[in-house]
């Protein structure tokens, strides 16, 4: 007996139909955003994630975790990747589209 296979495309424009999958997804589009931008610091610094945390005065795993999305670093945090990486930190806060 062999197990039917779903190509990931399709189970996602399955749940995309799911009111409740579609707010769960936004909600964490910005988390995302975030990593993705360290991330793309961090690789356009051509650094290790050892090296930012040298100097950040931190650990790999700090840097880690800042880097998975999975925590919110405050300000000051930002500040010190952006110093570490030669980044400089920019906040906005753009309009939310109106669903009407």
């Amino acid at each position: 007996m062999s197990a039917k296979t779903i190509p990931a495309e399709e189970m996602i424009r399955e749940w995309r139909q799911d009111p409740a999958f579609v707010a769960a997804y936004d909600a964490l589009a910005d988390e995302f955003a975030l990593a993705d931008a360290m991330i793309r610091a961090r690789t356009l610094a051509d650094m290790t994630q050892e090296q930012v945390a040298t100097a950040m005065g931190t650990t790999q795993a700090v840097v880690a975790r800042l880097e998975s999305g999975r925590v919110k670093p405050s300000t000051r945090t930002l500040e010190r990747f952006a110093q570490a990486t030669g980044t400089r930190l920019r906040i906005s806060f753009d309009p939310v589209e109106s669903a009407s």
